[in-house]
Order: structure tokens, then C-alpha cells, then sequence
């Protein structure tokens, strides 16, 4: 990982006295507030490697003399929850050390080191005016202190206290849970540093992965204020129309590119508290900023729900109830009936336009094929036409009141809600000047600023207005519409932001199949890009990757180094088990060795390449995306990673050089502790028991860091923290790595087999645990064939092997539980439902 310290160029315009620095640095951040939000924020700057103080207030009634166990009872019931938390707050619960503890009225004094300080307390103006009072007498001068509210005014909290505090205080809200929502708003003051910002800014994209957006000091800030719009925009038509809570859920999930929680699954996780809590703060001050939507308010069935505590997942019951769970172990929920307020059984809704749209991939398509549906023959698009459209007249009458452009309000949508477009993509997917005429005629108020961007598109002569447009000129390869200036400008990204989207634009692509790409990156590195469905890992990826990596492909003799990702929500999902299956059920056995052997060749064709190859991997990395990264030269992970060789949940083992690389690992291991290590010592076994159950267990890690300790990543192998830069640090390590006179390893002969006394005592642990009943019958057939392949066999202990005879054990093995007939269901099983089956 990099250093725990991040620096921040001040800006060159600076005037006030503590910008005349060349850089502002975070080494230590404090936390003031235990709460969820406030010990969520300090485990993830923990995640980060940076020493954090976590204070909360003493228990009401506490003695001062009280053992100091007591008088830190909630910071202590924090960090316990931190560790048990699922999701899991944590990379590594280990991080937690990194944590220390106490309260305000014995520990302030801890935040006199800090560089930046954290307040998450209540939402209580005197209460965070108070706290201010007392962290003011520990504060170093120059420290950095920001405030977490999502709903008082930033510039309030500070207003009357000294220059000092003002030009060093600002607004940063991040978004529950913070390892996971990658949304960042940040809401200066008018006093405020902008080294400060700058500083903080780099901090939070670089350490702590966070997509930054600038927000004004305006009631909700800009996610909330257009999430909470929509949200209780989509229940009063709900109301209006006499849906079901079960049918909004629907419209406003997967269909609209929104999470498939819907609106209301959505608010029960959230908590129906918290949804009202800002609903009504927004409520409260919609008619003194002329909100023209101000009649969007708390619909009064969940005024009742309040009432009765009905707050959702916390409470177990809120706009649905868990009533048990069904043969399979998944949760069965009742469903409210907002009109009774009885629970009834919940049933999934069926709506014509929504089973059109699923044969429809492209967000952009579907949303423009939903809007514009027949609204008088279909009660979908009769709940899409006014909910999008307002969504969309609502937002653009937002810039500048909320945030400075529509850039801005689209990267918090698409980051604090997890919308796959922006509601100004949204209007462009949906077509803006056709939207905007079907609005017109029906009596529809539009945007001033849609009429400013309409204008610009007839001056310019152009047919199609659009919010955004493609230029590959521009660093982030996009223009956006800036409704104050009436012209076009650059999107603009940090340094090493990029996409493979982008680069595509401006350097086309090399060579393209279905599954795969190679595209130039600039520098004498290329990218293969990985882009079948769930980037299952088919023919057509193994072909390309095979073919471009050979050392006589002409493309190896035009780059000088290569790096293997994509920009999908996830690197890989393993083998294409649908091709492999049919197989199988056809017996066409040659065929299936050919496909094996095909994947073996691939992951030889990436660990000899003449060139060295830097895999990337990020979200799901399952089965044959493992194997893909152990055979680089290096990885460059994303922290955000489910990495695992999962190959036993579907009966078989790793095929593809995995065990044999887990082989490789454990004799280094063994040999760094000991070099005289023979095949049996005990500090070889040790390791192969380690990565025995690794494998065996099918274990997925829950991030970078957990892969790392699974052996699937060395200590060398850096880990980045932002999505959007994981292409940019794998290129430079590419680049980096060639730059140093790189060689490609020779095929090993050498390698000391583990042999037959291993394999004895691993298959004794197998019988054991099936002796426990632990584990089913071929549960410990798979297990036992994990163990032949990782101990080289039966042979003599110490015997040199090749990674060739490794190879043609594990597709051995694989081959084998092929033909079993338990594999097979297990195989059909995942493919129905996405979930192991333990026969």
C-alpha cells in the first residue's frame, strides 16, 4: 500500500496566511461521535492505515472516578459492533488497532496531534456549538476540522466563533456505510481554506477512495435533496395512482439502472427514522428557499409508522416485515399495505413494459423505451411519465442553486444513490428535445435551463441537444452543458482518473472479440479488456488473451507491457459454466480436456509472456479470474474485492493453473522461513494446510487486504483505493516493471512436492470432518482431490516437479469430478439460482 501520508499542493492563488504553505498533510484524523456513521468513517480511515482518535460522550450519571471501562461504554459498544458489523466495516479486523479510544471530558487532549478533525455528533446546533467550545482548547491552530451533518447549515454551526476555526471549517458529508458509498460531498464556507479543501480532497480520492463532489450550503446538500425529491415524489404517485408499495419497488429499481431495492426496500434499510428525519428537515425549510416542489412532503402513513416504531431493518419491521425464511434460506417478507397498514403476503408485481424492457441491456435504451411507452395502455409508463420527467425539470432548475453544474448533481446521484445514470444522463438517454416537446404539449412547465440548453443546440444548428457530448480531446472524453455560461465545457477529472471507456475514445481499439479487447493505453503499454456477460470467462477471452500474449504475437512486439481489466462492475465471475455443462451433459469429453487444456495455455500464455503482464482485478475476481491474476507478473487490486477459487461450490477444483500456483506459493513460503526447507517440513505444510483450506472452503475474501492474506496477492503487489484510478496504477506498474529490464520467468522444474505424507495428513483432516458430518461425501471428494493436486501426488517427498506435471494433475482432477453426477447438479444449481448447492 502507499504511505499513510497524503500531500496536497496548495493552490497558487492562495492569500491567507496558512495557503502561503507548499503543502497541507493528514497523518492522524480524529473522530468526534461514536455513532454509527462517526465509528463507521473512523474504521474506514483505519482501512486506509492512518492512526485515528475515536471520542464519544460519557454515559449520563457516570462518576467521574468511575473505572474508565464505564465512562468509555460507548465508544467501546462502537468498536465492538465495528468488528462484528456485516457488511464488514473493516478491511482487516486487525486495522482496528489503528483505533484509539475515549471520551470528551477525559481524552480531548488526544486531538492535539490530528490534522484533520471529524464532528459526527447529534444533529444539534447547540450540541456541535458546544463540543466546538470545548475542542477549541486542544485544537493545534492549523488543524483541519469539518463537520459530518447532512442537515444543518455548515456556515451556522461555526457562526460568531474566531477566524481561526471559520477559515479552517467546512462541511464533509459522507454517506452510511462509508466503505462502501463512495460519495463525498464537500460544502465550503465562505471563510474557508481552499488549501484545506485540497488537502482533504486528495486525502479522500486517493486513501479513501471517495468520488468528491462540490456541494453549496443548501438544506440537504445535493444527493439527498434530488434523492428525497424522487423518493417522495415516487410515493405521492403511488398514492395518486393507487400502486402498491411492491409495484413502486419495482418500477423504481433495476428497470430505471437504481438499485433493485427499490424506493421503499430501500428505506427500510436506510431506516423509515432517517428517510423522515430528512424529508422533514427539507420540509421545514422548503418555503423559505422557494422550493417549487414544496407540497413533496412525508406522505402521513409513515407519520403512523413512526408512531408505531415501524422503522424498518433495525426494528425488523417497517415497509416490510420478515416473516421466517423459505425452503431455500431466503428471507420471506410481508409487505405493507399502505392503506390499511396491515401486512399482507408479498408477491412480485408483473408489468408489461418492465417484462419488454429486460430484453433490453442498455440502461440508456430501456429508459428511453419506458418513458415514452403508450401511458394510457400501460400503468407503468403512466407511473414513469411524470415521476422521470419532473425528476428531470426538478434537477435542472437545481444548478446553480445546489451545486455549480449538472456534473455535480449527477456524480452524487450516481455515487450516494447508486443510480447507474445521473438524472441529466437519464434526460439525455430519454431524449431531450423529444421529451421536452411530448412536456410542452401537455401543459408541462419546462426548466429555464433546459430552455437555455434547447437555444444553444438551435444556434448551433444541431438536432439532437444533449446535456453531455463525447470529445475525445478532453482528458475525461466528455463535454457538459453549463446552463450559466449557455456553452459547452470539459468535464473535468483529477489527474489518473481514466476509464477504458475513455481511452477507447481517443485511441480506438487494436484487436476485438465478443469476450475481449486489446487497446492502447499510450506509453508502449495495451490493456486487454475483459467485456462478456458477468465476464464469464468463455472461448472468446481465452482465445484473445492466448493469441495477444504468445511471444510471436505481433502485438507482444508492438507493446512493452500489458495490463489485463475492465470497466464492468465486476473483473470476473470464473469459467463459462454454462459452456462446460453442456459438455459435460453431451459427453463430448475430448472436447472438454480441449477446453481445459485451453485454459491452461491462456494463464501459461499471461505468466510467460515476454512482456510483463499487471492483472487488475476489482469486485467479484471468482475461479478463473484468480487464476488469471496469480499467473501476472504483478496485480494491482482494487481494496473493493471478492476474491476466491471458488471451484468446489460447484464440484470441482481450480483447472487453470490454480492449484498449481498455491503449490508454487506455499514452497516459497516455507523456503523464506526456512531456505533449507525440504518438501515435507513443517514450515512448507504449514502453508499448504493454509492454502488447502483456502481452496477446499471455496473462502471469498471481503477485501484486497483479505485476498492478500489467502496468498493471492505478495507483499509487492500494491492495492488501490479508488475505483476510477485502478487503471492508471496498473499502467504505471506495467510500465514501471518493463522500465526495469524485465525477464520473463523460465518454466519451473524444481519444485519440491509437498508428496504423500502430506497428502496423508490432509486426507485424514478430510475424514475427520466427514466423520463430524461436517462436510457431505462429495464434499470430501472434492477435498481430497484438492489435496492430490496441491501435494504433486503420491510421490516421494521432496521430489522435483514441473509446473507442466502440476498442470496435468489438476486437469486431472478436474476431469474427473466432471463426470460425477453431483457435480453436475451443483454446476446446474448455481447456474439457476447463483448460489452453491452442498449435496
Amino acid at each position: 500500500m502507499p504511505s499513510s501520508t497524503i500531500e496536497a499542493p496548495t493552490p497558487q492563488s492562495a492569500a491567507k496566511p496558512s495557503q502561503s504553505r507548499e503543502h497541507r498533510q493528514i497523518t492522524k484524523v480524529a473522530v468526534l461521535g461514536a455513532g454509527t456513521m462517526g465509528s463507521r468513517i473512523a474504521a474506514h480511515i483505519a482501512n486506509a492505515g492512518l492512526p485515528v482518535v475515536l471520542l464519544d460522550i460519557v454515559p449520563l450519571g457516570t462518576d467521574a472516578s468511575a473505572p474508565k471501562q464505564e465512562r468509555n461504554k460507548f465508544v467501546l459498544a462502537a468498536m465492538d459492533g465495528l468488528k462484528k458489523s456485516k457488511p464488514a466495516a473493516f478491511y482487516a479486523v486487525e486495522s482496528s488497532r489503528l483505533i484509539a479510544i475515549g471520551n470528551f471530558e477525559d481524552d480531548l487532549a488526544l486531538i492535539a496531534d490530528c490534522d484533520w478533525i471529524i464532528e459526527v455528533v447529534a444533529e444539534n446546533l447547540e450540541i456541535k456549538r458546544a463540543l466546538l467550545d470545548k475542542v477549541q482548547q486542544h485544537r493545534r491552530k492549523d488543524t483541519i476540522i469539518t463537520s459530518n451533518t447532512s442537515g444543518l447549515p455548515i456556515h451556522k454551526i461555526v457562526e460568531g466563533m474566531p477566524m481561526e476555526l471559520r477559515r479552517h471549517w467546512f462541511g464533509t458529508h459522507f454517506f452510511n456505510p462509508p466503505r462502501y458509498m463512495r460519495l463525498l460531498e464537500i460544502i465550503p464556507t465562505p471563510d474557508t481554506d481552499p488549501a484545506d479543501i485540497a488537502a482533504v480532497e486528495r486525502f479522500c480520492d486517493l486513501r479513501l477512495g471517495k468520488a468528491i463532489v462540490h456541494s453549496h450550503d443548501t438544506p440537504n446538500f445535493i444527493a439527498n435533496r434530488i434523492g428525497t425529491f424522487s423518493m417522495g415524489n415516487a410515493i405521492r404517485l403511488m398514492q395518486e395512482q393507487g400502486l402498491s408499495i411492491e409495484e413502486v419497488d419495482t418500477l423504481t429499481g433495476s428497470a430505471l439502472g437504481w438499485p433493485k431495492s427499490g424506493t421503499f426496500r430501500l428505506g427500510d434499510m436506510v431506516g423509515v427514522d432517517v428517510l423522515a428525519h430528512v424529508a422533514t428537515n427539507f420540509s421545514a425549510q422548503a418555503t423559505r428557499i422557494k422550493d417549487e416542489r414544496a407540497e413533496v412532503t412525508l406522505a402521513p402513513f409513515i407519520g403512523k409508522m413512526l408512531e408505531k416504531k415501524w422503522l424498518g431493518d433495525k426494528t425488523k419491521q417497517g415497509f416490510y416485515k420478515k416473516e421466517g425464511k423459505d425452503a431455500e434460506g431466503r428471507d420471506l417478507r410481508h409487505v405493507l399495505d399502505w392503506q390499511t397498514l396491515d401486512y399482507k403476503p408479498s408477491m412480485r408485481p408483473k408489468f408489461a413494459a418492465i417484462e419488454m424492457a429486460k430484453n433490453v441491456e442498455s440502461t440508456h435504451a430501456r429508459i428511453a423505451q419506458l418513458l415514452h411507452a403508450d401511458a394510457t395502455k400501460d400503468k407503468a409508463a403512466a407511473f414513469y411519465w411524470p415521476l422521470l420527467t419532473e425528476l428531470f425539470t426538478y434537477s435542472a432548475n437545481r444548478v446553480p442553486e445546489i451545486a455549480d453544474n449538472i456534473v455535480e448533481i449527477d456524480q452524487a446521484m450516481k455515487t450516494g444513490f447508486n443510480w447507474e445514470l445521473g438524472p441529466f444522463e437519464m434526460f439525455d438517454a430519454a431524449g431531450v428535445l423529444a421529451t421536452t416537446e411530448k412536456m410542452r404539449a401537455a401543459g408541462a412547465q419546462i426548466s429555464a435551463n433546459v430552455e437555455k440548453l434547447l437555444a444553444c443546440a438551435e444556434k448551433r444548428g444541431e438536432a439532437n441537444p444533449a446535456w453531455y457530448k463525447d470529445d475525445a480531446s478532453v482528458a475525461s472524453g466528455r463535454l457538459f452543458f453549463d446552463s450559466v455560461s449557455g456553452e459547452y465545457k470539459p468535464v473535468v477529472t483529477a489527474e489518473g482518473v481514466t476509464s477504458l471507456a475513455v481511452i477507447k475514445k481517443a485511441n480506438g481499439v487494436v484487436k476485438k472479440n465478443p469476450g475481449a479487447s486489446v487497446i492502447d493505453l499510450g506509453d508502449g503499454v495495451a490493456a486487454i479488456e475483459l467485456h462478456s456477460k458477468m465476464n464469464a470467462l468463455g472461448d472468446d477471452i481465452v482465445n484473445l488473451i492466448t493469441q495477444t500474449l504468445k511471444p510471436s504475437s505481433e502485438i507482444v512486439s508492438n507493446f512493452e507491457a500489458f495490463v489485463i481489466t475492465g470497466d464492468s462492475t465486476n473483473f470476473s465471475v470464473g469459467a463459462n459454466l454454462m459452456q462446460l455443462l453442456l459438455g459435460v451433459q453431451e459427453e463430448e469429453w475430448d472436447e472438454v480436456e480441449m477446453a481445459v487444456r485451453a485454459f491452461q495455455n491462456m494463464t501459461q500464455a499471461i505468466k510467460f509472456c515476454p512482456r510483463p503482464v499487471v492483472v487488475a482485478p476489482y469486485g467479484m475476481c471468482l475461479g478463473g479470474g484468480v487464476e488469471i491474476s496469480l499467473h501476472a507478473a504483478a496485480r494491482q487490486p482494487h481494496s473493493e474485492l471478492y476474491m476466491g477459487l471458488v471451484e468446489a461450490g460447484v464440484g470441482l477444483i481450480p483447472g487453470g493453473g490454480g492449484c498449481k500456483e498455491m503449490t508454487i506459493r506455499s514452497v516459497e513460503a516455507g523456503s523464506s522461513i526456512r531456505p533449507d526447507a525440504r518438501g515435507e517440513g513443517v514450515e512448507i505444510f504449514e502453508a499448504l494446510k493454509k492454502n488447502f483450506e483456502t481452496i477446499a472452503m471455496a473462502k471469498v475474501s471481503t477485501s484486497a487486504a483479505e485476498a492478500r492474506s489467502f496468498g493471492f496477492f505478495k507483499q509487492s503487489d500494491n492495492i488501490t483505493m479508488n475505483r476510477e484510478r485502478l487503471l492508471t496504477d496498473a499502467k504505471t506498474k506495467a510500465r514501471a516493471i518493463a522500465d526495469a529490464g524485465y525477464s520473463a520467468p523460465a518454466p519451473r522444474t524444481d519444485i519440491a512436492a509437498p508428496g504423500e505424507n502430506a497428502l496423508a495428513t490432509l486426507k485424514l483432516a478430510v475424514w475427520t470432518m466427514r466423520e463430524g458430518q461436517y462436510i457431505s461425501d462429495h464434499d470430501a471428494k472434492i477435498a481430497n482431490w484438492v489435496a492430490y493436486a496441491l501435494c504433486g501426488g503420491k510421490v516421494t517427498p521432496g521430489t522435483p516437479l514441473t509446473e507442466q506435471y502440476l498442470l496435468d494433475l489438476e486437469r486431472e482432477a478436474f476431469l474427473s469430478l466432471c463426470g460425477e453426477k453431483k457435480t453436475q447438479e451443483r454446476i446446474a444449481f448455481t447456474l439457476k439460482t447463483g448460489k452453491p448447492l452442498r449435496n
